[in-house]
């Protein structure tokens, strides 16, 4: 059996794990349309692909997955209330296929909703040990926090002309990845994990959010439409600072800079997606932006290996799931 087989196969069990205990939440049944809307997107369901890095975390220190349930439940549900007020901001219609639940209710719902998910996310860590709720509470308060800016740093980028590189690195930083690494540490603190240790694990998860989000912007213009399920281009199309714009921005001439600026002032067109991605391909952003994902993987997989005395089976789980991500097509 090939490693990718075998990650693949084990993520499916700790998803599955995870789509249980998620779809066991015991939630009141009135007022209807407060819960409703959650259970009917909790149900749309995802990749979970923070709550398994919380029980992969578990078994990086020597302990079954399932003692990391808490912290996996709580990071998922308020990774799901993100999501539910981000689609309210964006004015999306449509979260993995399904109805937007500002779109199939109302806003105000989609609010309260999002605000009660956020909640039920801090009652998870309930049944932690008491000795380890103070520092779980204190990295989900910061996380939170942290989320908050970024998304405050990714509305501020909107109708800017330039973003620099640095500036954008931070706010994917806030906005996704220090919830990948807020997940790994939650897991290292309810497994008894020394507080380097816990950075460490931390740290990898940071690391590979970030290099997951590159991989991302990557894949919404160079993907394989067969295999991403869309068309390409869409975050060009959207006008959307990903971090091939902004690269591109940075090291371009000012007659390349003056020709993307002008096609995504452009209205929406193929044609817009052909000429941004030739640009993109004449400076060479899909070459720089591997070698950028590459790096922050080599980070991420430096912070793991500084971690001493942890599972050697789980370490390497933890480096072919990261390299998984990175790996996607879709």
């Amino acid at each position: 059996m090939s490693d990718n087989t075998e990650i693949k196969q084990h993520i499916a069990i700790l998803q599955h794990l995870v789509h249980q205990k998620v779809s066991n939440l015991d939630l009141p049944e009135h007022p209807v349309r407060l819960y409703e809307p959650i259970s009917y997107f909790m149900g749309i369901g995802g990749k979970r692909l923070r709550p398994v890095l919380a029980l992969l975390s578990a078994e990086l220190f020597g302990h079954e997955a399932a003692a990391a349930i808490p912290s996996a439940l709580a990071v998922e549900l308020f990774h799901n209330f993100t999501l539910l007020h981000d689609d309210i901001m964006d004015n999306a219609p449509l979260r993995r296929g399904k109805q937007t639940v500002h779109e199939k209710y109302d806003t105000n719902v989609a609010i309260l909703s999002g605000d009660a998910l956020m909640v039920l996310a801090y009652q998870q860590l309930l049944v932690a040990a008491p000795e380890q709720l103070p520092a779980l509470l204190k990295e989900i308060n910061k996380v939170a926090l942290e989320v908050c800016e970024g998304q405050q740093y990714d509305m501020d980028f909107q109708g800017r002309e330039r973003v620099t590189t640095e500036e954008y690195m931070r706010m994917i930083k806030l906005k996704t990845s220090v919830l990948l690494g807020a997940a790994m540490k939650m897991g290292a603190i309810q497994c008894g994990a020394q507080p380097t240790d816990q950075q460490h694990a931390y740290d990898f998860g940071l690391y590979t959010g970030l290099a997951f989000q590159v991989q991302d912007d990557l894949l919404d213009v160079f993907g394989d439409p067969e295999k991403f399920g869309k068309k390409p281009g869409g975050d060009i199309l959207a006008n959307k600072n990903t971090y091939l714009r902004v690269k591109a921005m940075e090291i371009a001439d000012q007659t390349t800079r003056m020709a993307l600026n002008s096609w995504y002032a452009a209205p929406d067109s193929e044609a817009k997606v052909l000429e941004v991605t030739h640009l993109f391909r004449s400076l060479g952003i899909r070459e720089l932006a591997e070698k950028e994902m590459e790096s922050l993987l080599q980070q991420a997989f430096e912070a793991l290996d500084s971690i001493e005395g942890a599972d050697k089976q789980a370490k390497a789980k933890l480096k072919a799931f990261a390299q998984y991500l990175i790996a996607r097509e879709e």
